[in-house]
């Protein structure tokens, strides 16, 4: 299995700025035999030949866990003539697995060879140095702008999980990175799934048509019960560990209210139409509080301030034993709108209820499929400062609680330098960062 070493020092022991840089240096030169730096097709746009089959989209995979994994199968399910080609991961066993897992499943869609397999904190740059239409980035969040950066640079298409960022400094990167993206025309899609969900979709248009009249309040809700959890081992440094538990440490997935309630988040500020101008927000580690499960909190209480005075309440929790919702509500005028992850429903004035029609759709499959058929089509979607501005929703919920102080989103965006960046990607000692305590913990 060939291991890439772009930098000049060894993978294990990049530091912060090396990593941030080599992103902008790798295309000179192809990294390994097989991999070349310039693309084959004209801007990344795949060419569909007139009344022909469209060219095969060559994809590469960044960040192999069960997420990662599975955008890869949902990607070459969602159209004809794709494939992955090459694959990256910080970890050879979540290299190996998943590969594994993708030839028993789509054993037709995997062209991997171990020369287009790569390991270690550099491992994105391999994949992008392949002869790549697109790239999957599906590490942990952290990771996402660096690797964005990387990607829109090396002239690749992009698919990537969200959340894009876990801090102020990594949401103005993105930023920028969507913004070049634009200029390049190169198509970026979040895996925000409920914008490519029908009953999302229908419900949205009818909101934005008058259906429930104007907004006046909101609420949306993820609270589920306990999820997976890696004590550390003894071969493991605190690196690797945290690495590998990313769930639990800040600077990997920004929390929960980050990682995962930026899904209800979003669909709020789909409604309407803009984000938040003000937050404030309480929480707290009331039962999640033994060493394997980091430093973040496990319950998040907030409220948004949106234009024209609308009020948001925002509720997250992973704890187990309590009720689950995982739930939109959207209040206007002339009527109500609840949503799910099923489900969509009117109620007032234009009473309303989602109808499947013939067979249901994945939404998994579907934001590829959407992807891909901007790609083909010469027109590519890009989704990349709406997700980041949905992100940074959910950042800013997460500072309020974290400091007990009201955040301003203008500041956030803007001038906040809190970044949650190591000081070296090295496999070595990594001490824990306190838990945050409200009215002691700094605004940065």
């Amino acid at each position: 299995m060939a291991l890439k070493k772009k930098s000049s020092k060894p993978a294990s022991a990049l530091s912060r700025r090396d990593f941030l840089m080599t992103s902008a240096a790798f295309s000179a030169t192809a990294l390994v035999s097989g991999c070349a730096t310039t693309p084959k097709r004209s801007n990344g746009i795949v060419i569909v030949p007139p009344g022909g089959t469209p060219d095969k989209l060559r994809v590469g995979l960044i960040g192999c866990g069960g997420r990662g994994t599975g955008a890869a199968r949902n990607c070459v399910q969602s159209s004809a003539n794709v494939e992955i080609v090459a694959m990256g991961d910080l970890f050879q066993d979540r290299l190996d697995s998943s590969k594994k897992s993708l030839l028993e499943k789509v054993p037709d869609k995997i062209n991997v060879t171990d020369e287009r397999m790569f390991t270690g904190f550099d491992n994105y740059q391999g994949v992008l140095a392949c002869d790549l239409d697109m790239v999957i980035l599906a590490t942990p969040p952290h990771f996402r702008p660096q690797h964005l950066q990387a990607a829109i640079e090396a002239g690749k298409h992009v698919f990537m999980e969200k959340p894009v960022a876990v801090d102020p400094v990594g949401i103005r990167s993105v930023i920028a990175s969507s913004r070049a993206a634009g200029r390049k025309g190169l198509g970026i899609v979040a895996g925000t799934q409920r914008r490519h969900q029908p009953h999302y979709l229908e419900v949205m248009k009818r909101i934005h048509d008058g259906a429930i009249g104007e907004i006046v309040a909101a609420q949306c809700y993820w609270n589920q019960g306990k999820l997976w959890v890696k004590p550390q081992k003894p071969e493991w440094s605190d690196m690797e560990w945290q690495c590998r538990n990313w769930l639990y440490f800040c600077w990997l997935s920004g929390d929960h209210i980050v990682e995962q309630h930026v899904h209800n988040l979003d669909v709020v500020n789909w409604a309407l139409k803009a984000h938040p101008r003000r937050v404030m927000g309480l929480g707290g580690r009331q039962v999640r509080t033994g060493p394997e499960f980091g430093n973040i909190f496990d319950h998040f209480a907030i409220e948004y301030q949106y234009p024209r005075g609308v009020r948001v309440f925002s509720s997250c929790r992973q704890i187990h034993g309590c009720s689950d919702r995982v739930s939109e509500r959207i209040v206007g005028t002339k009527g109500v709108v609840r949503t799910d992850s099923r489900n969509a429903v009117i109620e007032g004035e234009n009473p309303w209820k989602f109808e499947t029609q013939g067979e249901s759709v994945n939404p998994y499959v579907q934001e590829h499929a959407d992807l891909i058929a901007g790609i083909r089509s010469g027109e590519p979607l890009n989704e990349g400062v709406r997700i980041a501005h949905s992100t940074l929703t959910a950042i800013m919920g997460r500072m309020s609680a974290y400091t007990g102080r009201e955040l301003k989103w203008d500041w956030a965006r803007d001038s906040s330098e809190l970044d949650l960046t190591p000081a070296a990607y090295s496999f070595g000692d990594l001490p824990v960062v306190e838990v945050p305590t409200p009215g002691v913990t700094k605004l940065v």
